[in-house]
Protein backbone atom coordinates (compact mmCIF):
# COMPACT_ATOMS: atom_id res chain seq x y z
CA UNK A 1 0.00 0.00 0.00
CA UNK A 2 2.91 2.33 0.62
CA UNK A 3 3.89 2.21 -3.06
CA UNK A 4 0.36 3.16 -4.11
CA UNK A 5 0.38 6.03 -1.61
CA UNK A 6 3.65 7.35 -3.01
CA UNK A 7 2.34 7.13 -6.57
CA UNK A 8 -0.91 8.84 -5.59
CA UNK A 9 1.00 11.58 -3.77
CA UNK A 10 3.23 12.23 -6.80
CA UNK A 11 0.37 12.09 -9.31
CA UNK A 12 -1.84 14.48 -7.32
CA UNK A 13 1.02 16.96 -6.93
CA UNK A 14 1.96 16.78 -10.64
CA UNK A 15 -1.66 17.21 -11.73
CA UNK A 16 -2.06 20.13 -9.29
CA UNK A 17 1.04 21.87 -10.72
CA UNK A 18 -0.15 21.30 -14.30
CA UNK A 19 -3.50 22.89 -13.43
CA UNK A 20 -1.79 25.94 -11.89
CA UNK A 21 0.42 26.28 -14.99
CA UNK A 22 -2.61 25.94 -17.28
CA UNK A 23 -4.47 28.56 -15.22
CA UNK A 24 -1.52 30.96 -15.48
CA UNK A 25 -1.19 30.41 -19.23
CA UNK A 26 -4.93 30.89 -19.72
CA UNK A 27 -4.78 34.07 -17.64
CA UNK A 28 -1.94 35.35 -19.85
CA UNK A 29 -3.87 34.48 -23.01
CA UNK A 30 -6.97 36.22 -21.63
CA UNK A 31 -5.00 39.36 -20.79
CA UNK A 32 -3.43 39.22 -24.25
CA UNK A 33 -6.91 38.97 -25.80
CA UNK A 34 -7.77 42.25 -24.07
CA UNK A 35 -4.48 44.16 -24.45
CA UNK A 36 -3.22 42.94 -27.83
CA UNK A 37 -5.84 40.73 -29.52
CA UNK A 38 -4.00 40.63 -32.85
CA UNK A 39 -0.94 39.14 -31.13
CA UNK A 40 -2.86 36.25 -29.62
CA UNK A 41 -2.77 34.37 -32.94
CA UNK A 42 1.01 33.99 -32.50
CA UNK A 43 0.56 32.08 -29.23
CA UNK A 44 -2.72 30.18 -29.67
CA UNK A 45 -3.46 28.00 -32.67
CA UNK A 46 -7.18 28.24 -33.34
CA UNK A 47 -8.61 25.53 -35.56
CA UNK A 48 -11.26 27.87 -36.95
CA UNK A 49 -13.86 26.86 -39.49
CA UNK A 50 -15.39 29.70 -41.48
CA UNK A 51 -18.92 28.43 -40.91
CA UNK A 52 -18.75 27.44 -37.27
CA UNK A 53 -16.02 29.35 -35.48
CA UNK A 54 -13.93 27.82 -32.72
CA UNK A 55 -15.15 25.55 -29.95
CA UNK A 56 -13.40 26.38 -26.69
CA UNK A 57 -13.88 24.00 -23.78
CA UNK A 58 -12.57 23.01 -20.37
CA UNK A 59 -14.12 20.55 -17.89
CA UNK A 60 -17.55 20.71 -19.49
CA UNK A 61 -17.66 24.51 -19.90
CA UNK A 62 -17.79 25.26 -23.61
CA UNK A 63 -18.14 28.37 -25.70
CA UNK A 64 -18.46 28.29 -29.46
CA UNK A 65 -16.61 31.47 -30.42
CA UNK A 66 -17.65 32.81 -33.81
CA UNK A 67 -15.30 34.36 -36.34
CA UNK A 68 -15.28 38.12 -36.69
CA UNK A 69 -13.53 39.37 -39.84
CA UNK A 70 -11.74 36.02 -40.22
CA UNK A 71 -10.48 36.03 -36.60
CA UNK A 72 -11.83 34.51 -33.42
CA UNK A 73 -14.15 36.86 -31.56
CA UNK A 74 -11.93 38.14 -28.73
CA UNK A 75 -14.89 38.96 -26.46
CA UNK A 76 -15.93 35.30 -26.59
CA UNK A 77 -12.33 34.21 -26.02
CA UNK A 78 -11.97 36.61 -23.08
CA UNK A 79 -15.17 35.37 -21.43
CA UNK A 80 -14.07 31.78 -21.95
CA UNK A 81 -10.64 32.63 -20.54
CA UNK A 82 -12.07 34.07 -17.34
CA UNK A 83 -14.17 30.95 -16.79
CA UNK A 84 -11.25 28.68 -17.67
CA UNK A 85 -8.90 30.38 -15.18
CA UNK A 86 -11.46 29.99 -12.40
CA UNK A 87 -12.22 26.35 -13.29
CA UNK A 88 -8.54 25.39 -13.62
CA UNK A 89 -7.81 27.04 -10.26
CA UNK A 90 -10.65 25.09 -8.61
CA UNK A 91 -9.34 21.86 -10.09
CA UNK A 92 -5.83 22.67 -8.84
CA UNK A 93 -7.28 23.17 -5.36
CA UNK A 94 -9.01 19.78 -5.56
CA UNK A 95 -5.71 18.05 -6.31
CA UNK A 96 -3.91 20.10 -3.65
CA UNK A 97 -6.39 18.89 -1.06
CA UNK A 98 -6.20 15.28 -2.24
CA UNK A 99 -2.42 15.45 -1.92
CA UNK A 100 -2.75 16.90 1.60
CA UNK A 101 -5.14 14.10 2.61
CA UNK A 102 -2.65 11.49 1.41
CA UNK A 103 0.19 13.21 3.29
CA UNK A 104 -1.88 13.57 6.48
CA UNK A 105 -2.76 9.86 6.39
CA UNK A 106 0.80 8.54 6.02
CA UNK A 107 1.49 6.01 8.75
CA UNK A 108 -1.74 6.80 10.58
CA UNK A 109 -5.48 6.64 10.20
CA UNK A 110 -7.20 8.73 7.51
CA UNK A 111 -9.94 9.57 10.03
CA UNK A 112 -8.56 12.93 11.12
CA UNK A 113 -10.37 16.27 11.46
CA UNK A 114 -8.06 18.02 8.96
CA UNK A 115 -8.80 15.27 6.39
CA UNK A 116 -12.54 15.76 6.87
CA UNK A 117 -12.05 19.50 6.31
CA UNK A 118 -9.94 18.92 3.17
CA UNK A 119 -12.38 16.33 1.80
CA UNK A 120 -15.31 18.69 2.42
CA UNK A 121 -13.43 21.39 0.49
CA UNK A 122 -12.93 18.91 -2.38
CA UNK A 123 -16.70 18.47 -2.46
CA UNK A 124 -17.33 22.21 -2.49
CA UNK A 125 -14.68 22.81 -5.17
CA UNK A 126 -16.20 20.02 -7.27
CA UNK A 127 -19.63 21.63 -7.00
CA UNK A 128 -18.20 25.09 -7.69
CA UNK A 129 -16.58 23.95 -10.96
CA UNK A 130 -19.83 23.46 -12.95
CA UNK A 131 -21.39 26.39 -11.07
CA UNK A 132 -18.65 28.69 -12.41
CA UNK A 133 -19.17 27.22 -15.88
CA UNK A 134 -22.92 27.80 -15.64
CA UNK A 135 -22.55 31.40 -14.48
CA UNK A 136 -19.97 32.12 -17.20
CA UNK A 137 -22.30 30.51 -19.78
CA UNK A 138 -25.09 32.87 -18.74
CA UNK A 139 -22.75 35.87 -18.87
CA UNK A 140 -21.48 34.82 -22.32
CA UNK A 141 -25.05 34.37 -23.53
CA UNK A 142 -26.03 37.88 -22.46
CA UNK A 143 -22.79 39.59 -23.53
CA UNK A 144 -22.42 37.86 -26.90
CA UNK A 145 -26.07 37.24 -27.67
CA UNK A 146 -27.76 34.01 -28.62
CA UNK A 147 -26.91 34.45 -32.31
CA UNK A 148 -23.20 35.00 -31.61
CA UNK A 149 -22.37 32.29 -29.09
CA UNK A 150 -23.45 28.77 -28.36
CA UNK A 151 -22.71 27.83 -24.79
CA UNK A 152 -22.97 24.57 -22.91
CA UNK A 153 -22.00 23.21 -19.52
CA UNK A 154 -21.63 19.77 -17.93
CA UNK A 155 -22.86 19.13 -14.41
CA UNK A 156 -20.68 16.07 -13.70
CA UNK A 157 -18.79 17.99 -11.00
CA UNK A 158 -22.07 18.60 -9.17
CA UNK A 159 -22.71 14.87 -8.82
CA UNK A 160 -19.11 14.16 -7.83
CA UNK A 161 -19.20 16.98 -5.29
CA UNK A 162 -22.37 15.64 -3.68
CA UNK A 163 -20.85 12.14 -3.48
CA UNK A 164 -17.68 13.54 -1.89
CA UNK A 165 -19.72 15.51 0.65
CA UNK A 166 -21.54 12.28 1.55
CA UNK A 167 -18.22 10.47 1.96
CA UNK A 168 -17.11 13.34 4.20
CA UNK A 169 -19.89 12.39 6.60
CA UNK A 170 -18.53 8.83 6.75
CA UNK A 171 -15.08 10.18 7.63
CA UNK A 172 -16.56 12.41 10.34
CA UNK A 173 -18.41 9.38 11.73
CA UNK A 174 -15.16 7.37 11.57
CA UNK A 175 -13.48 9.98 13.78
CA UNK A 176 -16.25 9.62 16.35
CA UNK A 177 -15.99 5.82 16.26
CA UNK A 178 -12.21 5.98 16.80
CA UNK A 179 -12.74 8.29 19.79
CA UNK A 180 -15.23 5.82 21.24
CA UNK A 181 -12.86 2.89 20.72
CA UNK A 182 -9.93 4.82 22.25
CA UNK A 183 -12.12 5.58 25.28
CA UNK A 184 -12.83 1.88 25.77
CA UNK A 185 -9.17 0.84 25.66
Amino acid sequence: MKGADKIAKVVTKVVEVFHWIAAALMAAATVCSIVYPAGLKYFVDFDAKECCGVELGIYGFEVNAPLTDGAVNMTAFCLFGIGAVLILSLMAMIFRNLNAIIKNSEGTTPFQPQNVKKLREVGFFSIATPAVGFVMSIIAYFVLGSEMAEVSNSLDGLVIGIVVLCITQFFAHGIELEKDVDGLL
